[in-house]
């Protein structure tokens, strides 16, 4: 019982973690420039989340996949978003 009270919450943890990557997407499409947000931060969130990813695949846990797959795809929206304002969509206004 106390096993699957523990994998429900980590389930939903996994969920709102890459949730919580919504937001900043929807903020940085909304204001069309990333000047305030970090590269750097979001890039470090990615490389976490792939060397996370990559140990629950070699230790066979489907949740934890399963989660991290949804936290890469939100986070790597928001870095690709980062590098879109900040690096090529200037350079388009401005050419």
């Amino acid at each position: 019982m106390i096993n699957y009270f523990i994998e429900s919450v980590f389930s939903i943890g996994l969920f709102i973690n890459a949730m919580l990557f919504i937001p900043q997407i929807i903020r940085l499409y909304r204001a069309k420039h990333a000047d305030d947000v970090s590269l750097l931060t979001f890039a470090g969130f990615n490389m976490i989340s792939v060397f996370i990813f990559l140990h629950a695949f070699i230790r066979n846990d489907m949740l934890l996949m399963l989660g991290y797959a949804f936290t890469l795809i939100t986070n790597t929206t928001v870095t690709i978003l980062i590098i879109w304002y900040r690096y090529f969509s200037f350079r388009k206004k401005h050419s």
